[in-house]
């Protein structure tokens, strides 16, 4: 399955980090303290006030939204609390990232942003962030996407008949922009946990209802989701997309609009329609594709690149003085896997053996033959037979709805992932009242 590029992730870092309020220097104490033992590891209170310093920032321009600090520092160390357990999984099964892999990314969000690696540890400095730190976050962000892809790639699949019903079920292209707020229920909850939960979600709903607090605010404060920071904002998401409990509601329900408590596999849920638009349909998309026959001659240890030149040299020329390409393609080329067949490739898209071949393939006329050319395989010729337009609309239209349910099926069982590890974990606060567990505040009475 694919999941957020690491583009994209890297960007999120990035903007989080930045988004922190300069730090003058006789600010920043030699001496830290404990904020929360998770497992064996600990989270030390400079970070706890980095993430909660970032936090407040990107909410300036909404400071209303945000609860009072201690909730906002439970909610904030919640968050580092799972990405810490994250880490630790990832390292049990195994999964790394290499110093050059974080170096390349660190590179890669320099260039997004258009500076150098030095600038980008200047301006982080003059943000007082270390970059150190930077490098860090960056490593545990590039982690926890992969074991977040590892885990889908083993858990999650989605057969034809889904494909089928969803696109079946598509009537129209209607999107909905969604937001929610859990209330989390362990497995396995007993009857007293249950009732709990039940009666802070009703209690949420009533503040919501009543207007005390709109519904980002109730969910930075109240919602159990990973995405309370966020308003438990979901994003726009079609049909196909949402679980068909919701699905169902969603056809009668009203932009703004707020229903629940829902029960579901999580806990207990409200569901807000925040508003919908008509998408527009999927315009028609057509690819060149390419059909060509090729020779190549690999560079080895025993035939250096020099003598591999020479002999596809020799080979160019003798097709140029009136031999069949298909012939010598049979009697000399290196490629194991098309040489019985005259160097035939079949249809392709431009770059599909790479972007030195596609500039070959797209620059040779129609039955013309190329000069040589040098790829990490070996020197090629190429002979171009010809060029179609295909129409993959109905193939790009089932990438895109088997992405969309295998979507909503990771984040449904990740959502589940993570609350196992928590429940497993050793997690010890320390918030200056005393060891353990900081509980979460239930709203206001009548709510």
């Amino acid at each position: 399955m694919k999941t957020m590029t690491i583009r994209l992730l890297l960007a999120g870092v990035l903007a989080a980090l930045l988004a922190s309020t300069p730090v003058a220097a006789q600010n920043l104490q030699p001496l830290d303290r404990i904020a929360a033992v998770v497992n064996e590891d600990v989270i030390l209170q400079s970070e706890l006030d980095r993430a909660v310093k970032n936090v407040t920032a990107q909410y300036a321009n909404q400071p209303g939204q945000l609860p009072p600090r201690e909730v906002l520092e439970r909610q904030v160390l919640e968050r580092l609390v799972l990405v810490r357990l994250q880490v630790a999984r990832a390292a049990e099964t195994g999964i790394r990232v290499s110093d050059d892999e974080l170096n390349n990314a660190v590179a890669a969000v320099a260039q997004q942003n258009g500076v150098s690696v030095e600038a980008l540890r200047q301006r982080l400095a003059g943000e007082g962030v270390p970059f150190a730190d930077f490098r860090s976050s960056v490593r545990d962000e590039i982690t926890v996407q992969r074991l977040r892809q590892s885990f889908g790639q083993s858990r999650i699949q989605v057969s034809e008949a889904e494909v089928d019903a969803a696109i079946a079920a598509q009537a129209n292209n209607t999107q909905y922009h969604l937001a929610h707020i859990l209330v989390g229920l362990p497995e396995g909850a007993t009857a007293e946990q249950i009732a709990t939960g039940q009666k802070k979600i009703e209690g949420v709903k009533g503040l919501v209802d009543r207007n005390e607090l709109d519904f980002p605010a109730a969910a930075v404060r109240y919602s159990d989701s990973p995405n309370a920071l966020e308003g438990g904002d979901l994003g726009w998401r079609s049909l196909d997309e949402i679980p068909g409990a919701f699905a169902q509601m969603l056809k009668t329900m009203s932009p703004g609009q707020v229903v629940g408590p829902i029960r579901g596999p999580s806990g207990f849920q409200l569901l807000k329609l925040v508003e919908v638009r008509d998408g527009s349909q999927a315009a028609a998309k057509t690819v060149t594709e390419y059909h060509a026959r090729h020779i190549l001659v690999r560079v080895t240890p025993v035939q250096d690149a020099a003598a591999a030149k020479a002999k596809i040299d020799t080979l160019r020329a003798r097709i140029a003085g009136g031999a069949d390409f298909v012939e010598v393609a049979k009697e000399s080329s290196e490629d194991a896997n098309s040489k019985s067949e005259g160097g035939d490739l079949g249809w392709f898209e431009a770059n599909a053996f790479g972007p030195a071949f596609g500039k070959e393939i797209t620059g040779t006329a129609d039955g013309g033959v190329s000069a040589p050319f040098r790829t990490e395989a070996g020197w090629h010729i190429v002979q171009r037979i010809g060029q179609r337009q295909t129409d993959v609309t109905s193939a790009t239209q089932r990438a895109q709805v088997r992405e969309t349910i295998g979507r909503r099926k990771l984040e449904d069982e990740y959502n589940r992932y993570l609350q196992e590890l928590r429940g497993e974990a050793y997690v010890n606060v320390r918030n200056g009242k005393g060891d353990g567990e900081t509980p979460a505040p239930a709203p206001a009475s009548g709510g």
